[in-house]
């Protein structure tokens, strides 16, 4: 079983806070909120956003990677596969 399948209450609810941080981001923006009120609802988000990536990511390590046998020919291995999403996340 896929550990997103496993734990998808838990992730869904940090997405549910994320989504509501990204509200009041909105919402602040709207309601022409000082500069740092702004930046500080940005920061919050993002550092949310940070600390479900670190959950998956650490599941994904843990359940598909850590005895992962290496890729067949003609197939993508985890591992590289792996690096070039943590990659795109950095661009």
């Amino acid at each position: 079983m896929s550990h997103t399948i496993q734990d998808k209450q838990k992730l869904l609810n940090r997405v549910r806070r994320i989504r509501g941080q990204i509200d009041a981001i909105e919402r602040a923006l709207e309601e022409e909120k000082g500069c740092l009120d702004v930046l500080q609802q940005i920061t919050s988000c993002r550092g949310a956003m940070n600390g479900l990536l670190a959950v998956v990511l650490e599941e994904h390590i843990r359940c598909h990677l850590v005895d992962a046998e290496p890729a067949r020919e003609g197939q993508s291995d985890a591992r590289d596969v792996l690096v070039e999403v943590v990659r795109s996340y950095f661009k």
